[in-house]
């Protein structure tokens, strides 16, 4: 695994780690949160494909789960409240994933 990948799974945890804070308070447009599902499924499909190759099968099973959760194809409805704890948690597994996703 290069050095630049892990360095990309870093950027877009970060990223998706400020988007889902973010996204707690309710001030955003509909269109914020539309926005949101794409930015993180895609990061977690990235991510997927990193901690797969790295053999890393818990991370893998954590971020199937965060992809399937947001997907904007297909998305999966809750209520705000439930959201906002969705998200939180998701924000802490992306800050942990900085930390502890590394190449071999």
């Amino acid at each position: 695994m290069t050095k630049e990948k892990i360095r990309t799974k870093n950027i877009l945890s970060t990223i998706s780690l400020i988007i889902l804070l973010l996204a707690i308070p309710p001030i955003w447009p509909y269109a914020y949160y539309q926005i949101l599902r794409w930015i993180i499924t895609g990061s977690a499909l990235f991510i997927l494909y990193i901690t797969y190759y790295l053999e890393k099968h818990t991370w893998i099973w954590i971020m199937a789960i965060i992809a399937i959760l947001f997907n904007p194809i297909a998305p999966i409805y809750f209520s705000k409240e439930t959201w906002v704890s969705i998200d939180l948690i998701a924000s802490i597994i992306f800050l942990v994933s900085i930390f502890k996703i590394e190449s071999k």
